[in-house]
């Protein structure tokens, strides 16, 4: 699973002017371009009528039953796959919940290789988006984002899943809360890179 992308600040600017998020220029400059799961990231959500870019933590904490009685341990999750899981269904049902995950580049493990990566990019694109889901947590805000089958390209490195990336065109569809499921497609391999071995 992708627990590892990239975001350059001055292009994440550009890219918010592009789909018409509020920002300041300087707001994320302290964000570091790896974004790792438990970090923060950057987020483009809707709220009370306006795009907005925000940062929040990588990864949903899901408590659980810890191995010593009556112990609980709290897991992050940073990738949806079941979309029909309870967990994940009250955020892809409301709209508020919608988000766009910028990256530049995201990385899967290379296989057989200790902690190799592979780096892969939407090819025409400087940033791109994938789709994300995020709520309030005890912790502070927490976003996650959806997976779905590889394509070509990811399958040879990754063959369980790779994040969904959004056509710019579906981003306003997304936010809209538009029945998650139509958007768990893998992106067209075509269109992609491996830009990293």
């Amino acid at each position: 699973m992708c627990n590892h992308y990239k975001n350059h600040p001055e292009a994440i600017s550009t890219w918010a002017e592009y789909i018409g998020a509020a920002h300041r220029d300087d707001e994320f400059s302290e964000i570091k371009i790896d974004v790792w799961s438990r970090k923060q990231g950057i987020v483009a959500r809707d709220h009370s009528g306006e795009r907005i870019l925000d940062t929040m933590q990588w990864g949903v904490p899901l408590k659980m039953k810890g191995k010593r009685p009556g112990s609980t341990v709290t897991k992050r999750i940073t990738n949806v796959r079941n979309l029909k899981s309870p967990f994940w269904r009250s955020m892809l049902a409301e709209p508020s919940n919608r988000c766009l995950v910028p990256f530049n580049e995201f990385a899967e493990p290379k296989p057989n290789a200790g902690r190799e990566e592979c780096w892969f990019k939407v090819s025409d694109a400087e940033v791109s988006a994938f789709a994300g889901i995020w709520r309030e947590t005890e912790e502070g805000p927490a976003y996650a984002f959806l997976t779905c089958e590889p394509n070509p390209l990811v399958a040879p490195i990754h063959p369980k899943a790779m994040p969904v990336i959004l056509h710019p065109e579906d981003y306003n569809r997304w936010l809209a809360g538009d029945d998650a499921g139509g958007f768990a497609e893998p992106f067209p391999s075509q269109l992609m890179d491996l830009t990293k071995e």
